[in-house]
């Protein structure tokens, strides 16, 4: 796609990237086929191709209004089209320069920033966890529409304490450890099983994908430098790996090295930070060799797999969980419908966009309840919480049903 940037853009880092971007896409348009946004509101300035073509608009010096900054809104940024497009056209890098340079120009009415501002400040925020509590003791008498992003009281279990020579990090996130502590504590215990000891850094927070995707580019920035800094010392100690276990946060750290790339300081420490972060589920090979018949499994207990955006379209990471879950016996079954397609919840977009979120998780949901499953798991916070809304079967991480089996108690 030719581009002439505008003379405000040309030569910046931004307009240079973007350009770059740009010219890769041929306009064919097989990126709305997957995208889910475009499934539900059917525009097509609401698909990839359209919002394409509106921040080549705005690069070429045409001014953009609220209608455009509402298209980039809706988008989920799933980055299904990247998995879909026969060019390599890096949409999710290009979505991110087009709304900063957009909201630049774009004033938002006050409601729209006080939501926004609630949303980057408050979920990485060390008062999330109280007000959490509070909420879960409360959720009882709450509407519908707040208990949906309440899940009840989780009991983390316990932690292991034995030491190993080979150790990994764990980033423990913002919101999971007092949404769902179990997620972290269960993967830690199964490590602990085939000999991997996990830690985690007292001064690590927010991976910074709420405050980036808020576009509050600069400060979720500084937030990767944090966890930089917090984590070298492990890194120089000879950590193996810094290991997510919500996928989310895993394809924004596993783009540091990107994302601070023209940092002097940083730079080659955020992309030893990208190079040394893996998936939980890239374990699972290694699990699946040294668990085999070590487990109890109950042979009724159907699973569904639902499948991360940001862990198969993100991280390129697709059909380990279920492969080498069924490896180890687990019953595993993914929808043969619109597996690749997003649940609704990325991130902050079921809070900003439920008009598209609610009809996706629905849509997700009833495609996986075609598979009749007693309980149905994922691999991301988000996720697990969203779905869970919408569904009274049991909505959980995949390592937690590996916990269970190793432990045996719980079945």
């Amino acid at each position: 796609m030719q581009t002439n940037l505008a003379p405000e853009y040309a030569g910046t880092t931004d307009g240079l990237e973007a350009e770059a971007i740009l010219r890769k896409c041929v306009h064919c348009g097989f990126c709305n086929a997957t995208c889910p946004s475009y499934q539900i509101l059917g525009d097509e300035l609401d698909g990839p191709r359209g919002r394409i073509y509106l921040m080549k608009q705005v690069l070429e010096g045409l001014t953009p209004t609220r209608r455009t900054q509402m298209h980039l809104d809706r988008c989920l940024t799933c980055r299904n089209c990247e998995t879909t497009c026969p060019s390599g056209v890096s949409y999710g890098h290009l979505l991110d320069i087009g709304r900063k340079l957009v909201d630049e120009k774009v004033s938002r009415p006050a409601p729209e920033r006080a939501l926004r501002w609630a949303l980057k400040e408050g979920l990485p925020s060390p008062l999330f966890a109280p007000a959490m509590k509070l909420g879960q003791m409360l959720r009882a008498v709450m509407p519908a529409s707040l208990k949906n992003k309440l899940p009840p009281k989780q009991d983390a279990g316990e932690w292991p304490t034995r030491q190993h020579p080979r150790q990994v990090l764990m980033l423990a996130g913002c919101v999971q450890p007092a949404m769902m502590p179990n997620i972290n504590a269960a993967s830690a215990r199964v490590l602990d099983a085939v000999g991997i000891q996990t830690r985690v850094a007292a001064k690590a927070g927010c991976c910074g994908a709420v405050k980036f995707h808020l576009n509050d580019q600069d400060r979720a920035r500084d937030e990767m430098r944090a966890n930089i800094d917090a984590w070298w010392p492990y890194v120089e100690g000879g950590v193996e790996a810094i290991m997510m276990n919500a996928s989310g946060c895993g394809v924004t750290v596993k783009e540091y090295g990107h994302l601070l790339r023209h940092d002097p300081v940083y730079a080659a420490k955020a992309q030893r930070i990208s190079e040394l972060t893996r998936d939980l589920s890239e374990w699972l090979p290694e699990l699946a060799q040294k668990l085999q018949g070590k487990l109890r499994l109950d042979a009724a207990n159907s699973v569904a797999y639902h499948p991360p955006c940001s862990l198969q379209h993100g991280q390129k990471l697709r059909g380990g969980v279920e492969q080498y879950l069924g490896e180890l016996g687990f019953d595993v079954k993914t929808t043969r419908t619109e597996s690749n397609l997003c649940c609704g919840s990325a991130g902050t977009y079921s809070v900003l966009n439920p008009q598209v979120a609610y009809p996706l998780r629905d849509r997700k949901l009833a495609h996986l309840g075609e598979l009749n499953p007693a309980q149905i798991v994922s691999a991301n916070v988000g996720c697990i919480a969203h779905l869970q809304s919408g569904t009274a079967t049991p909505v959980r991480h995949w390592i937690e049903l590996l916990d269970e089996a190793l432990d045996g108690t719980k079945l």
